[in-house]
């Protein structure tokens, strides 16, 4: 399947270094947004260390891979006891933790893993949808009907996480398929964005600079990311801003 991608992190406006760390294999059609936290610079080494795992194992393998939503999670496991061990043993470091959201395309199938609340979002004929749920406080509320999804994005508990990388050894990976429909978009992105471009105004953004996906171009794309990145640091910039985005051109029998 024809694949056009492409991703960006940003500082932000306000925080003093990057946590956010990504990483894009068009090779294997394989991504990842990690959300670092916690610590004197844990949240920089648990992302950066959650996606230099991914990258060995991935840009190692030749040829294609059979099951990539085993290697994914496999990838994700080891990430968090190297995070969980650096942690116990550097006291600089001690409750330093990630989210991760990837996806890896095999076919016509997106095969997509999360912890926290970093999310994949869909793009499909003009509408945007939430493909992932948040592992957050927040969420549960929302799973229990306690609050709607607006009046989450204003709780004062919004950023607390129940699960992540580098929290506990036996972790809990949501994990799930999608079948791509022709015209099909995916954007994943740390909470730096949506917590700032919220929903409406995100796909607004996205139909103004890609009315037709079948006619994007990889610049028209590294210009939309670059635009939700400079429209959070609009409103703000108050955390660090991570996006992939990627156009799967489905083949037509």
């Amino acid at each position: 399947m024809p694949l056009i991608c492409t991703g960006k992190s940003d500082i932000g406006k306000v925080r003093k270094s990057n946590q956010d760390s990504i990483y894009i294999n068009p090779n294997h059609k394989c991504f990842i947004v990690a959300d670092g936290m916690g610590g004197h610079r844990g949240g920089d080494i648990a992302s950066q260390l959650t996606t230099k795992i991914f990258g060995e194992h991935f840009n190692s393998v030749q040829g294609s891979i059979k099951n990539k939503i085993k290697d994914v999670l496999k990838c994700i496991k080891m990430a968090n006891t190297k995070i969980m061990e650096k942690s116990q043993t550097e006291p600089l470091l001690k409750g330093m933790g990630t989210t991760a959201v990837s996806m890896c395309i095999e076919g016509n199938k997106a095969y997509i893993a999360n912890i926290g609340d970093s999310r994949t979002y869909l793009i499909s004929e003009g509408k945007l949808y939430q493909l992932t749920k948040d592992h957050s406080l927040v969420q549960e509320k929302i799973n229990l009907g306690i609050i709607s999804r607006d009046e989450a994005s204003r709780d004062r508990m919004k950023n607390v996480l129940v699960r992540t990388i580098g929290f506990e050894e036996d972790m809990q990976i949501d994990s799930f398929e999608y079948s791509i429909s022709k015209n099909d978009m995916f954007l994943l992105c740390s909470d730096g964005l949506y917590s700032k471009v919220y929903d409406k105004e995100m796909i607004e953004m996205i139909n103004q600079y890609i009315p037709d996906p079948s006619k994007t171009t990889p610049q028209i794309l590294d210009n939309l990311v670059q635009a939700l990145i400079d429209r959070a640091n609009h409103h703000g910039g108050n955390d660090n801003i991570s996006i992939i985005m990627t156009v799967a051109q489905v083949q037509e029998d």
